[in-house]
């Protein structure tokens, strides 16, 4: 199971459920990394591309779970933001999702039920694009197209 976790890991590494959180405001003019913030200004956090950070991550473009495993540089990452933020897709700090546990459980629940119970194929033709585009948040610029064939019970019942 340690695996499936590293995948539901990386999979909210590269594709965060929402790429901002709500803005805050600083109360005291400070500098952020070079640049003077005047005291309540709204400052807004690029979730997606805290995940995407090459600072942080190796090749950060590439879906790769391993790095989430013993050894990689996102073992024992810390998603509540209290040590540090490698990646924040519950948001971090005094306001991070309250469900983020249960989520995390749902999600490797879910991935495994997927996995378990359908062989994933794409269709022909149609080869995964993971390409991604700016709507009301950010989404597949194409959508996924994949055959799901039951692995038990009647493995006609194929569902495109």
């Amino acid at each position: 199971m340690p695996y499936l976790k590293a995948v539901v890991l990386e999979g909210l590494r590269r594709h965060p459920p929402g790429h901002y959180v709500l803005p805050h405001a600083v109360e005291d003019e400070t500098t952020l990394d070079g640049y003077r913030v005047p005291a309540n200004t709204p400052v807004n956090f690029a979730v997606g591309e805290i995940g995407l950070d090459s600072e942080v991550w190796a090749s950060p473009e590439v879906f790769r779970p391993e790095r989430f495993l013993p050894g990689g540089e996102g073992e024992d990452v810390d998603l509540t933001g209290g040590k540090e933020i490698k990646m924040m897709p519950f948001g971090a700090g005094r306001r991070v999702c309250p469900g983020m546990a249960l989520a995390l459980l749902h999600l490797e629940y879910f991935v495994a039920n997927l996995v378990r119970e359908f062989d994933w194929r794409e269709v022909a033709g149609d080869e995964v694009d993971l390409t991604e585009k700016l709507e009301f948040t950010v989404v597949m610029k194409r959508p996924l197209k994949a055959i799901a064939v039951p692995l038990r019970g009647d493995r006609s019942a194929a569902v495109e």
